[in-house]
């Protein structure tokens, strides 16, 4: 331990993991002033063991850090004759379970921070903008506990990659394999992993289902993002071991240039994930959309086990430019140049008659009809269309949050807004007469909720979106259904959450299945899993991620939901929205470290503060800074990840 005398040498004890714990550590005589890199030459001279250490890196045990920076001394990392130092490969196995549940084995980066260990291994499992993606622990369901040791007895399936890496030919972290992720069909392994990656799962049995753990209310909810890894810190940092079971999800529910050609996997994964939120229950969903879900993946089980596998990367480079030039003819044709100057000097309008309900106002009165105008991003309601004037009211739908409300069977067709107050958020909900009018002002509120107006170029394609998922949902009873459909060989208690498979025997499920299936039969694979992905995306819900707070000044506990553009404040006894900020207005945020607080400041002098319950604020702030970063990809720039500008923005200790 002590400094020899008259050389100022030293004894430094260095472990190798291969020969394991127990075995002696190998011994170097060292001075301070000797590099790292002189200290590893040194010891792999010792060693006399011919193998190629190029992966191999030094681990501080006492620092919980590695030593990797080779022309760094001894003396300049403060490390001393007392120093535990292990030899350890820096890339290592881990067990990963995907999205769609299933597992595989890869080989990961120990030693880098995750952010660039998630960007590795989305290059092996093909998967554009890992940005998107990060890793937890599993979360341990206090249900199953007592089955532990049964569930130990039956081994996993695991598809073992450990062999792949990033395939030549992808260009940094653009990933355009001229194959997609067909560059692993070669080999039979490789085969096992893309069907495992690229294809949709059969359904499982409605009994397993029931047995899966499902988050019952929002501190459920909220315990399952206190798992998530810090991005900013390397994986043997955070304890994980090699082969350990780690789950790898979309993190970031902004999904950013999805593309059938290159995103074969991406779009499968998004698609397992969405379906899985939504039969576990982790998004609440009306019985009509739940019927939708349930059509949507009876037809992609059948066209996945038909092997309709929509293979559009091998299209030809000539459909490509075909598809190009009949785009430009669509631009230069479609319209003349007077429309486009009246669309740049007007801004569109709404006039309709509707029914306008205030929920938390008391009165006897249900719906009461007003003649409604949306201009901009205001609607100016009038007692009537003959008699304008000055409006009864006007409702500022700037940074609004916009919710659905529709029963198609019911044909009711409402629109719920929570317009920011100061002592809140006002409640409103306005109904409308039919679909195609729900479509119109349905879009105009998503659109002046984000700050935007119906001049918008986004406009008529949310209008359309609105209108094709509620033709999703429009069951029209059949008796002609296609010969293939036979009402026996629908798993349907597979095909919808627990909760309606309580509610419903199978002879009651199935006929409304196949009714909604009939809306989507003719949809194609990938068609029909991005219909499913919009849908979920249309959820109220979606997108949500939960933390327990305690604001400063507060006595209890409360609920910040944090969503790609806003931070919702939630009462956690009745799940009632209190407040809402959107990340457009936020001027900076800082963590104060010491007492593991979160302040974050808006504009108009609003300031908040609070403290996380279930989950470490290094999580909360990354989450922000997540979104933040995000904000930022453009279709000019979305070739490279500015690895830089997101561990600014997530992993630093000063104010931003």
């Amino acid at each position: 331990m002590a400094r020899s005398g008259i050389d100022a040498s030293w004894e430094l004890k260095i472990t190798l993991e291969e020969t394991g714990p127990e075995a002696d550590p190998i011994t170097l005589r060292v001075t301070g002033d000797i590099h790292i890199g002189g200290v590893i030459l040194q010891l792999v001279e010792k060693m006399e063991i011919k193998k190629n250490w190029s992966d191999h890196g030094l681990w501080w045990e006492q620092k919980r850090c590695w030593v990797l920076k080779t022309n760094w001394t001894l003396d300049k990392y403060g490390i001393q004759a007392d120093a535990k130092l292990i030899f350890v490969p820096q890339h290592k196995a881990i067990r990963l379970q995907l999205p769609n549940l299933k597992t595989v084995k890869v080989k990961a980066c120990f030693s880098s921070p995750v952010f660039r260990s998630i960007i590795g291994i989305c290059k092996i499992l093909n998967l554009r903008h890992p940005e998107e993606l990060s890793l937890l622990k599993p979360l341990e369901d206090p249900n199953q506990k007592k089955k532990r040791k049964e569930k130990d007895l039956e081994p996993e399936e695991v598809v073992d990659m450990e062999s792949f890496t990033s395939p030549r030919g992808i260009q940094s972290q653009g990933y355009f394999h001229p194959n997609g992720a067909h560059y692993m069909r070669d080999t039979p392994e490789g085969e096992a992993a893309y069907q495992i990656l690229a294809v949709s799962q059969p359904s499982v049995a409605p009994e397993l289902i029931a047995k899966m753990y499902r988050p019952s209310s929002l501190i459920d909810k909220a315990q399952v993002h206190s798992r998530w890894l810090d991005s900013s810190r390397s994986l043997m940092a955070q304890d994980i071991k090699e082969n350990e079971k780690l789950l790898i999800r979309f993190k970031y529910f902004n999904f950013f240039d999805l593309d059938p050609k290159n995103d074969v996997v991406r779009i499968n994964q998004l698609y397992e994930q969405a379906r899985w939120a939504v039969l576990l229950e982790e998004i609440e969903c009306t019985e009509e959309e739940m019927m939708m879900f349930a059509a949507l993946q009876y037809h992609i089980n059948k066209c996945s086990l038909a092997g309709d596998d929509e293979e559009v990367h091998k299209g030809s480079e000539f459909d490509e430019v075909e598809a190009a030039l009949s785009s430009l003819e669509v631009n230069l044709e479609g319209s003349n140049p007077n429309d486009v100057l009246d669309s740049i000097t007007s801004i569109p309008e709404l006039r309709d008659n509707l029914k306008l309900f205030r929920p938390k106002k008391l009165t006897l009165k249900a719906y009461k009809q007003y003649w409604f105008v949306f201009k901009e991003m205001t609607i100016s309601c009038y007692r009537n269309q003959e008699v304008l004037g000055e409006p009864i009211q006007q409702l500022n739908l700037k940074g609004c949050e916009v919710a659905p409300d529709v029963n198609i069977a019911a044909q009711k067709f409402c629109i719920k807004l929570l317009i920011p107050a100061p002592e809140g958020m006002n409640e409103v909900i306005l109904r409308c007469e039919n679909e195609d009018q729900y479509a119109k002002w349905m879009a105009a509120c998503r659109l002046a909720s984000k700050c935007k107006t119906m001049a918008d170029s986004s406009y008529s394609s949310e209008v359309q979106n609105i209108r094709s998922f509620l033709r999703l949902q429009n069951a029209s009873p059949s008796s002609q259904l296609t010969s293939d459909t036979n009402a026996e060989d629908i798993n349907t208690k597979s095909l919808v959450s627990f909760r309606y498979q309580k509610k419903y025997k199978i002879k009651q499920l199935t006929p409304r299945i196949l009714e909604a299936y009939q809306n989507v039969a003719q949809l194609s694979l990938t068609e029909a899993k991005m219909k499913f992905i919009q849908a979920w995306q249309s959820l109220p819900e979606f997108g949500l991620s939960y933390f327990v707070v305690r604001f400063k000044g507060q006595k209890k506990d409360e609920v910040l939901g944090i969503a790609p553009n806003r931070l919702i404040r939630i009462d956690l006894n009745v799940g009632d929205m209190v407040k809402m900020w959107r990340f457009n207005t936020m001027r900076q945020w800082n963590v104060n470290w010491d007492i593991r607080q979160v302040a974050i400041e808006f504009d108009e002098n609003i300031n908040i503060a609070f403290s996380c319950v279930t989950a470490d604020c290094k999580i909360v702030h990354e989450y922000i800074g997540g979104y933040i970063f995000l904000s930022t990809r453009g279709k000019e720039h979305h070739e490279t990840l500015n690895e830089e500008l997101f561990h600014k923005l997530t992993g630093g200790h000063e104010a931003l």
